[in-house]
C-alpha cells in the first residue's frame, strides 16, 4: 500500500490545475511541435524533433507523477483545524532570536512547499522542530550555518 501524501486543500487544487493544464494545453503544444519538426524532414539530425520528444517525455513523466500524488493524497482542510500547538497546516510566526527578524511559515506537504512563498514542508528540519510546540516556546534548528534559535510568536489556521 502506498504511503499517504499530506496536502492542504489549496495544494491539492494547485496540483489538480497543473495536471489539467499538462493534459490539455501542454500535451497539445508538444504534439504540435513534434508534427512541425517532422515536417522538416530527416528525423535523425533534426534538433527540433529531439527537443520536442524530450519535452513530451518530461510532460508525460510529470503527468504520471501528479496522478500518483493525487491518488495517494491525504487532503486536509486546514481551515477546520484548531490547536494551540503547531501541527500540519499551521501558519506559524517566529522570530529569529539572533536577528530579531519575524517570519511567518505555512507548514504544508512536501509537494506544495515553496520557501520563497513561506510554505515549508512538514518534513523540513524547521517544521519538524516546530511540530507540537506552542506560542512562546523556543526551538533550535540545525542549519547549514550552525544552530538557529527561534521563538514561536503565533500559531494561526
Amino acid at each position: 500500500m502506498a504511503q499517504k501524501i499530506p496536502l492542504t486543500l489549496e495544494g491539492a487544487d494547485m496540483l489538480k490545475a497543473e495536471l489539467k493544464r499538462r493534459k490539455t494545453v501542454d500535451r497539445a503544444k508538444v504534439i504540435e511541435a513534434i508534427a512541425e519538426a517532422r515536417a522538416h524532414g530527416d528525423l535523425s539530425e533534426n534538433a527540433e524533433y529531439a527537443a520536442a520528444k524530450e519535452q513530451q517525455s518530461f510532460n508525460e513523466g510529470r503527468i504520471q507523477h501528479l496522478e500518483s500524488i493525487l491518488a495517494n493524497a491525504d487532503v486536509i482542510d486546514t481551515s477546520r483545524l484548531r490547536s494551540t500547538k503547531v501541527v500540519f497546516g499551521a501558519k506559524v510566526t517566529v522570530t529569529d532570536e539572533q536577528t530579531d527578524e519575524e517570519v511567518t511559515y505555512y507548514i504544508v506537504g512536501a509537494e506544495e512547499a515553496d520557501f520563497d512563498k513561506g510554505k515549508i514542508s512538514i518534513t523540513s528540519p524547521l517544521a519538524r522542530a516546530m511540530i507540537g510546540k506552542e506560542e512562546g516556546d523556543s526551538i533550535n534548528v540545525q542549519a547549514p550555518g550552525g544552530v538557529r534559535h527561534y521563538e514561536i510568536l503565533s500559531i494561526r489556521f
